[in-house]
């Protein structure tokens, strides 16, 4: 899967270190401060086939740039699979040259390959740069989202 110069396939255990700076570059972007126990366990995750989280990595000319997390998730509305997108980013050096356009395609041909079903997610109020692109290729709702925390 290709789009320009980018190409988009599953994250390997290589990719480890790039993985690591985009994820913690995407917690401060979202004023979040990831410590080792997270990064170490997300990424156990992602090398986990038997965990619900699959990662896709976006390459340009040979170094990571980008990365989405989907998991499947069952669909009460279909009685089937769905799908959510926890989490997209691109190097702010990439951004506009497609990166997230061809991560979002690649996990709904992930989607369509494994099921198919509606694959949703959310991005903050004020991203608005992510938006655009959203809008583009994907239908906005007028859900509002809630969360809850709970103890451990």
């Amino acid at each position: 899967m290709s789009a320009s110069s980018i190409t988009i396939r599953q994250a390997s255990p290589g990719d480890a270190e790039r993985w690591r700076e985009l994820f913690t570059a995407y917690g401060v972007f979202y004023e979040t401060d990831f410590d080792d126990g997270v990064l170490d366990g997300v990424w156990a995750w992602i090398l986990d086939p038997e965990h619900p989280v699959t990662a896709f990595v976006a390459e340009a000319d040979g170094t990571v740039v980008g990365f989405a997390h989907v998991r499947m998730q069952p669909d009460t509305f279909l009685a089937g699979p769905g799908w959510f997108l926890d989490d997209l980013f691109a190097d702010p050096a990439h951004r506009g040259s497609g990166v997230g356009t061809a991560l979002l395609e690649a996990v709904a041909e992930h989607a369509a390959a494994n099921g198919g079903g509606t694959l949703r997610w959310i991005t903050a109020a004020d991203n608005e740069r992510a938006q655009r692109v959203y809008d583009r290729l994907a239908t906005r709702t007028t859900w509002v989202t809630y969360e809850r925390e709970t103890s451990r």
